[in-house]
Formats: C-alpha cells, structure tokens, sequence
C-alpha cells in the first residue's frame, strides 16, 4: 500500500524577507532540503504555498505591497511564474522538480472539479521525483487574499488526498498560552480540545499574514474532524518539518481519534 502524503502549507511569511516584497532564497534552499530529505526515506509531499504576490511585487519594482485587491491579483499573476521558478531551482538541486496546481475553493467543493484535481494529484505523486506545489488561483479568485492566506485551502487539499499528516509553518513556535501574569508566551505541545483552544488566539498576526493563529485552527479543526493529525510549528527553525514527521516535540500537535492514514 502507499504511504500518504504530508502535506505542507507554506505562509509568506516564511517564504518572503521581511517587507514581504521578495521571496527569500535562504528560506526556499532549507525548506526545499527538508522535503528532499523525506521523499529519500519514501514520504511524499504536497505543498501549498503562499508567496506569489511577495515575488510579483520584486518582479514588477513596486516601492511596497499594494493595498487593493486589483493591484495583489496582478502582483500574484505576475509573481507566480517566479514562485515556480524558485520551487524548480531549489528543488532541482536535489533531483526534483515542482509541478504547479492552482485551485480555487470550487475546484474543491464541485464534485466533477474535485475529482479531476484528485486524479490529478494522484498521478503526480507517481512520479518519485515530483513534488506538486499547490497554491490558490489569485489572479481571478480572492479567498486567500482576503482570508486565509491558504490555510484553509491546505486542509482541503490533506483531505482530498487523505494525507497522513498536515503541517503548518507559520512564524510562531506553535499555538502560545497567554499568560495571566502577561508573561513570555508558553508554546503548547499538544491539543485535544481545539474548540477551547481559541481562547489562546490573539489579534497579532504576521504583517502580511491574511489569516493570523485563528484560520490556522479553523484549518486544523477541519483537518482534524477529518481525521488528519496536524501541526502548527515555526516555519524559520531549523528541523521543524523533519521533527514533525517524525513525533518529536516541535511545535503544537493536534491529534486525531480518528483511524490515521497509513
């Protein structure tokens, strides 16, 4: 039997310098060796990832992301080709190369573009040294823009794949209790209770984050009911993903009672 795939959902704000109007190579070059060194013991990897309108803005010379909806599709229409670019030159220094799926949220929710967007993906993780990069369509929808900045399309796609694990790296250790005494933050290891985990959510979010600690666990709450084990770790720290994997202690784990995916 295959193994499932991991699914790992890239935000811009680990893939982009700070500003958000570039990609950071530095970045790519670690992240692209973490999923060459799981499909070298076997583990296939989807990743969804942000950063589209971050290299459209450095493509096009802008002084600074735009603030209109109109003016972030363009950066995004324009950026994305160097998105791409990126995944292939990281990625091809490992004997891999990226394959591009750009989805809106019909593509999942319609049942004939929902199978077709299955099909395809199946027949890409075929290919062993094919890593499918996912990312929504920005140039004509606008969730991630607006909302999300692909969270929730993340949880989408580990269910349309059945995947045996989520992984959202973000710019924080993982989930952070509050402290009454407004202390430094305590990551939490382990979530069972998510509903009663938003309590912990605060306004703060990453400058040119559109979702913030609270689409990441409405992502995580649909992963979750779905049964996919998911984890929120910090996506600028070495060994996250591969710690993830793996069962070590990085990050916020949220388990499933669900059967996992073998």
């Amino acid at each position: 039997m295959k193994r499932s795939p991991v699914i790992l959902k890239f935000g811009t704000g680990i893939l982009a310098r700070k500003g958000g109007c570039s990609l950071d190579a530095a970045q790519f070059q670690r992240l692209c060796a973490d999923i060459a060194e799981l499909m070298a013991t076997g583990i296939r990897c989807i990743v969804v990832s942000s950063g589209a309108v971050a290299a459209g803005v450095d493509a096009l010379g802008l002084p600074g992301r735009p603030t209109d909806l109109a003016g972030k599709q363009a950066c995004a229409a324009v950026g994305q080709p160097a998105l791409m670019t990126a995944y292939a030159k990281h990625l091809g220094k490992h004997g891999l190369r990226p394959a591009q799926l750009l989805l809106t949220h019909d593509d999942i929710f319609d049942a004939g573009r929902r199978r077709n967007a299955s099909v395809t993906l199946s027949r890409l993780l075929e290919a062993p040294e094919v890593v499918p990069i996912v990312n929504e369509n920005d140039s004509v929808a606008v969730e991630e823009l607006r909302f999300g900045d692909n969270d929730r399309l993340s949880a989408e796609v580990a269910q349309l794949v059945k995947a045996r694990l989520l992984i959202l790296l973000t710019s924080a250790d993982g989930l952070l209790a509050r402290s009454v005494h407004l202390g430094k933050p305590r990551r939490i290891p382990h979530v069972t209770d998510i509903k009663a985990a938003f309590r912990h959510v605060t306004p703060e979010k990453g400058e040119h984050s559109t979702g913030g600690m609270r689409t990441k666990l409405q992502a995580v709450q649909s992963a979750v009911d779905a049964g996919i084990e998911t984890v929120i770790a910090h996506g600028r720290k070495k060994g996250q993903i591969i710690g993830a994997v793996t069962g070590c202690d990085v990050g916020t784990r949220f388990p499933t009672n669900k059967r996992p995916n073998s």
